[in-house]
């Protein structure tokens, strides 16, 4: 058995637009349902949602027979925590809360193999590997990673740039409900100083060459933010979209 390659992570290399949906009901059904609805990738959030490795591993493999491709959110930067992720099968990470480029090296050296980075080596124990039975994995599994990192907060935009210089980033996702509570916006994203500065931060990911993305649930700020350079965007996510139909449901009957 032979490597494969990350689709998600050749497409935002030849540029191409992205649309996902952010999952946080932690479940296989869900998942595979929403898989089959069209979305280039799908947000495992570890994050805010009571995600474990049982549940990051059942919905892989429940997105692995869908078209699209899963992105895993990790609760935090942490090496360790990363292996496993990435043990399981993971392909495409997003680590939230990153404020320089220290924190944007070490998570490039936690997702590469040894002498490139810090790794743990345990490939008969991990199904990325398909326990040993994919022949060529260790010496593809570095370039087959894509590595996201969020940027939400004032000190994290200000050192943005070093972040882009940080060889191994494959792109940068800005944050908004975490950049607007740093602004002194807490709960409006839509404030006008929150869209200037993710606009220039835009700007900036655009021009270094690495792909761009949000998490945008209004409509018309999601559009306004793709004309201004977001390359993979996240449209929606799974629970307010089942809280809002829902509550339409009911109150038409009601009406």
């Amino acid at each position: 058995m032979q490597h494969t390659k990350n689709s998600f992570k050749q497409a935002l290399r030849a540029g191409q637009q992205q649309y996902g949906l952010w999952l946080g009901f932690c479940n296989t059904i869900s998942a595979e349902l929403c898989g089959h609805c069209g979305y280039d990738w799908l947000l495992i959030d570890a994050e805010h949602a009571p995600n474990d490795l049982n549940t990051i591993h059942q919905q892989l493999l429940a997105i692995e027979n869908t078209p699209s491709h899963p992105v895993v959110r990790l609760v935090v930067g942490d090496a360790a925590q990363i292996k496993q992720i990435l043990d399981l099968g993971a392909r495409s990470l997003l680590i939230p809360m990153i404020e320089n480029a220290e924190q944007a090296q070490d998570m490039v050296d936690a997702v590469r193999y040894p002498p490139a980075g810090k790794r743990g080596v345990g490939t008969a124990l991990a199904r990325a590997a398909r326990w040993n039975q994919v022949s060529d994995y260790m010496q593809h599994a570095d370039e087959e990673i894509c590595l996201l990192l969020q940027v939400e907060s004032v000190s994290g935009l200000e050192n943005l740039d070093a972040i882009l210089a940080v060889d191994g980033v494959d792109g940068v996702f800005i944050g908004p409900a975490d950049l607007a509570a740093s602004m002194g916006h807490l709960g409006n994203p839509s404030h006008p100083d929150v869209v200037a500065a993710v606009e220039n931060a835009l700007a900036k990911i655009g021009a270094s060459a690495k792909a761009a993305g949000t998490l945008v649930g209004d409509p018309a700020l999601a559009r306004h933010y793709e004309k201004s350079g977001v390359q993979f965007l996240a449209l929606g996510i799974d629970t307010l979209i089942l809280a809002r139909g829902a509550k339409q449901l009911l109150e038409q009957h009601l009406s």
